[in-house]
């Protein structure tokens, strides 16, 4: 049996062995997509492109976008590539917005997945000696399965908790003794805060690392978590459009932004507006084409996800930087672009300030407004302390975004706790 806590000889690979692995997985991907799902080929074909047009990686650039609207367009099995027989498990995104998207896995895509998920638990620390604790949601969500696939293909023992049942989590931390915890970042922080309410603290857990993602979140949020629990916070990157989580992930030695598992995975850094291909290092939209996906080929996949594309370090894949937020999640306030990321930051720089906020966005005339309604750390009673946290938070946002807010203190407990991702955003304009 492997030694697992070895890397795979691709992870130390040279570049032109890649780049050589990219263009032949990406030739077979375009002309499984091309010849298996009509709606790809009505698409290529009014472009005028063919799979055999990809005559090296730049190439992709002339081959259209894939969206959500294509996946809800084509609902619920129309973008599969393989016939029902071969599909083996179907996810789906919560749909709140409109028909969810459906993706489906053959035995090989599981496999797969579950052996990138290894390699990301591998590149976080982790070893068959660990017990993880998972809070992802498990059903339709990828999350919960696919970081529990990925664990077991290692050894780990896991503990499929899910979220929810926060008083339950604090009491089998402290049972079971587990060694790194999976979840979003603001459940995660609100397990820390049970901790407190309890009497506990959080810091004197058996738990040394853990890894995060599902939503975006910064370098104040990774010192917020590793300073609560006493371990190290790394970022795990994924979707399920793509696969899930697995096709990015921190690595333990760096922590300097997640590595992008190039040999599944073919990135593009895209200008939101134009669709044009940006150089590395260059901010804007990340795309992703997959490379071995059989049952849901995916060809130039938009992840409204804004980040750049960043040298290899710790691998020789390269990496992303920080999401500084979503596209569809940018509010436009007098002009100005703001991130729901952006103020998270900025309130976890105020020390009496919780985690634990939501943005309110309201019309005044012809105007948008916005105000932020965040919680007092529950030590914090005074009133003067409140005033000094809403003007250092009020000069931060003017200082750094360059906007006024208004600032509402409310009492600790009141804001809606996540037990998956969480709602930062309560849009109040359609209201009279």
């Amino acid at each position: 049996m492997n030694d697992h806590g070895r890397m795979e000889s691709i992870e130390r690979a040279s570049r032109d062995e890649i780049t050589a692995l990219q263009l032949e997985r990406l030739r077979w991907t375009l002309a499984h997509a091309y010849e298996r799902v009509p709606h790809v080929r009505e698409k290529f074909d009014s472009l005028g492109v063919h799979p055999g047009d990809l005559k090296a990686l730049e190439d992709l650039a002339r081959f259209p976008f894939t969206t959500k609207e294509d996946l809800r367009r084509t609902y619920p099995f129309g973008m599969f590539a393989v016939p029902m027989d071969d599909v083996v498990r179907v996810h789906a995104s919560s749909g709140t917005t409109g028909k969810p998207t459906v993706v489906g896995y053959t035995q090989r895509d599981i496999d797969t997945w579950a052996g990138l998920m290894a390699r990301s638990i591998r590149a976080a620390g982790g070893t068959r000696h660990d017990i993880i604790h998972v809070t992802h949601g498990y059903g339709l969500f990828t999350g919960g399965l696919g970081v529990h696939y990925g664990a077991e293909r290692i050894g780990c023992a896991v503990v499929p908790i899910s979220g929810g049942q926060t008083e339950r989590q604090v009491q089998l931390i402290q049972d079971f003794k587990p060694t790194m915890i999976v979840g979003t970042p603001s459940y995660v922080l609100n397990i820390a805060d049970e901790f407190t309410r309890q009497g506990l603290d959080p810091a004197a857990t058996s738990l040394k690392r853990g890894m995060f993602g599902a939503e975006p979140w910064g370098e104040e949020m990774r010192r917020e978590l590793e300073t609560r629990f006493g371990i190290a916070a790394m970022d795990l990157y994924g979707l399920s459009e793509v696969m899930g989580p697995g096709v990015a992930a921190e690595c333990i030695e760096s922590r300097d932004g997640p590595t992008i598992w190039e040999d599944h995975f073919y990135p593009e850094i895209i200008d939101p507006i134009t669709g044009e291909v940006l150089p590395d290092g260059e901010q804007g939209e990340l795309v992703f084409t997959s490379l071995t996906k059989e049952a849901l080929p995916i060809v130039r996949y938009r992840t409204r996800d804004l980040t750049r594309l960043l040298p290899p370090s710790a691998r020789s894949f390269r990496r992303i930087g920080k999401i500084t937020g979503r596209s569809d999640d940018m509010l436009i306030i007098r002009g100005v672009n703001v991130f729901p990321s952006q103020i998270e930051e900025l309130i976890l720089r105020v020390p009496r300030l919780s985690t634990h906020y939501v943005l309110e966005v309201s019309r005044r005339g012809h105007m948008d407004d916005l105000a932020v309604k965040v919680e007092m750390k529950p030590e914090v009673a005074s009133e003067a302390d409140k005033q000094a946290a809403v003007s250092e938070l009020r000069h931060h946002i003017k200082s750094y975004i360059g906007i006024t807010t208004r600032v509402d203190i409310v009492p600790f407990g009141v804001i809606e706790r996540s037990v998956g991702k969480a709602k930062r955003v309560i849009d109040l304009r359609g209201q009279a």
